[in-house]
């Protein structure tokens, strides 16, 4: 917030920590490991979709709904978790995600047919949908303002740091204990939450804040006048772009690269670990050129590469070719992820923070959740290429609205 809106609301801003503490590294250790796990689910997921259609005899469009069903699910779990979390803490709640998470994961390895497994999948979904906001909200609170975009960043890489862990995992585990063994081994969350919740701390901030909490929802913070609202519907258009393009090129990734190549699943996760990997970068230097140069600058920079590079990607034919245009796909398309945690967090107060955090971020990945449906119908009615290739008009979309919609807030202390 401005000082204008801070005054018009009558918060008083609060300094951010001066210096990476202590409880500043646990924060961050806390979430990114929450994010790790979502992660590593989500991509198992998508290595395995052909595995589970067959065993469990489902349809291609059914198939891609249990990973939309379980983005679907995010969106009501970011709503629900991350007022709870507004309301009542961030820590005790992270775990509960974490909790619900991992138990419902597991349950999918005792899934007989589509229907359970699709409840299963979208129950964690809840899960997963409250982890991301509460995580950034928690790091963005106790993080000094000039190094906030880093340590949202390196929340960010858990996420990569997940799903490269399953694309490397996958290939070996799988052919010796099936999906359901991959599926139970997500139960394992459940005893990291038990030590992140005794290890970490409420940020000063929201206990300070928590005395004087608003009496509106934090929902309904989040469209109390014209200018929060343009504030909320850019965020959603770029979480949504974001999303649509992850997971349109991630899930079918492997799918592509067996179907035109012949690639085996090794192969293929050989060729989507280098394209996790240019991600990785991507987030890391995305969070300290938003430190050094401003939100805005970052952001354009890498709308307009990930708009080059899924039309140059559509286009090769070459598998090494492929490999290299890849990673630097993956440095634009996702590196963006490293920035949404603390533009969400400078945007929008403590009173409503977390709920910023979950509501728009998982409204975007609840329009991600399409983009596998929609990659794979075009690809199916006309080619893959032209699927990856419509993707680039969509960051067109996102240029307009961070252009029309999202002030600078590099260096804001929170409201």
């Amino acid at each position: 917030m401005s000082d204008n809106q801070a005054a018009m609301s009558g918060s008083i801003t609060l300094s951010s920590p001066t210096e990476v503490d202590g409880k500043a590294r646990k924060a961050l250790w806390g979430a990114a490991i929450g994010y790790a796990m979502d992660g590593f689910d989500l991509l198992i997921l998508g290595f395995m979709l052909r595995t589970i259609s067959a065993d469990l005899q489902l349809t291609q469009g059914q198939a891609a709904s249990l990973v939309t069903a379980t983005l679907i699910g995010a969106v009501l779990g970011g709503i629900g978790f991350g007022m709870l979390s507004d309301r009542i803490g961030r820590v005790r709640v992270l775990t509960w995600t974490i909790v619900l998470f991992a138990v419902f994961t597991g349950m999918c390895a005792l899934a007989q047919g589509y229907w359970d497994l699709l409840i299963y999948r979208t129950i964690a979904g809840l899960g997963l949908g409250g982890e991301f906001g509460i995580g950034m909200a928690l790091v963005a609170e106790a993080w000094p303002a000039s190094k906030r975009a880093r340590a949202s960043s390196y929340v960010g890489l858990g996420w990569q740091v997940g799903v490269l862990a399953a694309a490397i995992a996958t290939p070996i585990l799988l052919p010796t204990i099936g999906w359901r063994g991959m599926f139970a081994i997500g139960i394992l969350p459940a005893v990291a939450a038990y030590f992140i919740r005794h290890s970490l701390h409420e940020p000063e901030v929201f206990v300070a804040r928590s005395k004087d909490r608003p009496k509106e929802s934090a929902l309904r913070l989040l469209v109390k006048d014209w200018d929060t609202t343009k504030l909320s519907l850019g965020m959603v258009v770029l979480c949504s772009v974001q999303n649509f393009g992850y997971y349109g090129v991630m899930i079918w990734l492997p799918n592509y690269l067996a179907t035109r190549f012949g690639f085996a699943l090794t192969q293929s996760a050989v060729w989507t670990s280098v394209t996790i990997a240019g991600m990785a970068v991507g987030i890391y230097a995305f969070g300290h050129i938003a430190d050094r140069i401003g939100r805005r600058p970052a952001f354009f920079g890498y709308m307009l590469g990930a708009a080059v590079m899924v039309i140059v990607y559509s286009r090769l034919t070459d598998p090494f070719q492929l490999l290299v245009a890849g990673a630097v796909m993956g440095f634009f398309v996702n590196g963006m992820l490293g920035g949404y945690g603390a533009l969400i967090s400078e945007l929008f107060p403590t009173a409503a923070r977390a709920t910023a955090q979950n509501v728009l971020f998982n409204i975007g990945r609840g329009v991600g959740g399409f983009g596998p449906l929609v990659v794979g119908t075009i690809a199916a009615a006309y080619s893959f290429e032209m699927a990856i290739a419509l993707l680039a008009t969509l960051y067109v979309l996102d240029i307009l609205a961070m252009w029309f919609l999202i002030p600078e807030r590099r260096g804001a202390e929170l409201a």
